[in-house]
């Protein structure tokens, strides 16, 4: 159908027509382009060879902002600024958001630590620890976004990581600002480290430290493609990096008795994004299709632009897919892996549904659990992965921020039940030392 949404026939599309469908738009991965790694590599390169001095000429090249080396760090004065000028509305906002991810925070690292005994006087379990330091990078650029610093801060201050640093580029068009939202957010956290870096410069002064900026174990945050080719080019130098994060991108799977006016508002959520997001209807209602067109038309017209352009070009990257029934939607959904799923369906499938969705970054039930809403107080992660990494990894949680070291302990009487699968399996491998080691256990109780 023409208009603003192209709707296809799962069932009668070919393998080519359903590669493009879960596929992703042109430029979604276009931190792995060799142009792109090359002049990346490059300002790592400079970062790492001449740390605040490479800061300062990317500050001047990229956001067009002289900075000195000693204006890198943010200062207390600006820290206390931004709390006292915080529109109070968006203050408490803050804090709902903050609250909430807090406690997804603390109940999914509730049961880390276990010990149990398998066999008898045969213990084992693991034991979970905070990685020493940690880096986190909050975009700017499109937009400032405080939101961010309070998905991926919240849950490293809850691991208890002893350092965290943040890096946030500054304003567009100011003198070198950091949003002061993204300031009273790291006020809020107990984040004292914070620092005016240009995105791929930021990812390198994580990675290596400068003069000013320390050195982190790990990096996390999401970005533009050369944020995320920086990442990529400092794991070359032993940085670890998690989650190279692209476009965002939605699918909604909703069945004929979703709400037309929200569903409409629920596709141009994430559409907003970018030229390079994707926003996708998956249904088994062909009705759905056709009725959702005029609301989605009508809320589109009624975006500013840019926004309006970007939504159009995502709604194309996407567009409706008609599937047969409940199971070949799941299955469609499945295939594509989204960063965010929602579930539209009549109450008494939700369930059903639910049970069969395997691989997506999160899942949203029913239409009163808008993305919107995930994106920013529902407590749940919204740095997730996308491009279809869906299907290997999750989003960033406390347990990130966490390292496990497994534990056992063995009686004696337990080494000696197992004493002969170890000797044979070491004889079998070519290690003596190994086997010898276990024998002379029970030399020694002889």
């Amino acid at each position: 159908m023409a208009g603003t949404i192209a709707l296809t026939e799962w069932g009668s599309a070919g393998p080519e027509e359903r590669a493009r469908l879960i596929g992703r738009p042109e430029g979604a991965l276009k931190m792995f382009d060799p142009e792109l790694s090359r002049s990346v590599g490059e300002i790592v390169l400079d970062v790492k060879e001449n740390g605040d001095d490479a800061i300062v000429r990317a500050l001047s090249r990229f956001d067009g902002c002289e900075v000195e080396p000693d204006r890198i760090r943010v200062s207390e004065e600006e820290f206390e600024r931004a709390r006292a000028g915080i529109d109070p509305d968006l203050a408490a906002a803050i804090r709902v958001g903050i609250d909430n991810v807090r406690s997804f925070s603390e109940r999914a690292i509730a049961d880390l630590d276990w010990r149990e005994e398998i066999a008898e006087g045969l213990v084992v379990g693991e034991k979970a620890t905070p990685i020493e330091s940690a880096g986190l990078f909050v975009p700017s650029g499109k937009g400032s976004y405080p939101s961010v610093l309070i998905q991926i801060g919240a849950p490293a201050v809850t691991a208890k990581v002893a350092n965290i640093a943040v890096v946030v580029p500054p304003v567009a068009g100011g003198g070198g600002e950091v949003d002061p939202g993204v300031l009273f957010v790291a006020s809020e956290l107990g984040i004292s480290d914070v620092f005016r870096v240009n995105g791929p410069a930021g990812i390198a002064a994580l990675a290596f430290g400068t003069e000013t900026v320390p050195q982190v174990l790990q990096v996390v945050g999401p970005g533009s493609p050369p944020v995320s080719a920086a990442q990529i080019e400092c794991q070359r130098y032993g940085c670890v990096t998690r989650m190279v994060l692209g476009p965002s991108e939605s699918v909604i799977v909703a069945d004929r008795t979703a709400d037309r006016e929200l569903l409409a508002a629920d596709l141009l959520n994430e559409a907003e994004h970018g030229p390079d997001s994707a926003s996708v209807l998956v249904t088994d209602s062909r009705e759905l299709i056709e009725e959702v067109e005029e609301p989605l038309a009508r809320r589109l017209a009624e975006l500013p632009e840019p926004r309006r352009e970007y939504a159009a070009k995502a709604l194309a990257n996407g567009g409706a897919i008609l599937t047969s029934d409940l199971a070949e939607t799941a299955e469609v959904a499945n295939q594509f892996a989204p960063e965010h799923l929602q579930v539209a369906v009549a109450e008494e499938r939700e369930e059903e549904m639910i049970g069969m969705l395997v691989n997506a970054g999160e899942i949203l039930v029913g239409q009163q659990t808008p993305i919107a809403a995930a994106n920013y107080v529902l407590g749940v992660p919204a740095a997730l992965p996308t491009g279809r990494f869906a299907r290997v990894s999750s989003g960033i949680t406390a347990e990130t921020f966490l390292k496990k070291a497994s534990i056992a302990k063995a009686s004696q009487a337990a080494l000696a039940r197992l004493a002969d699968s170890i000797v044979v399996l070491a004889e079998h491998e070519g290690f003596p030392a190994h086997a010898e080691a276990v024998r002379a256990r029970a030399a020694s109780r002889d």
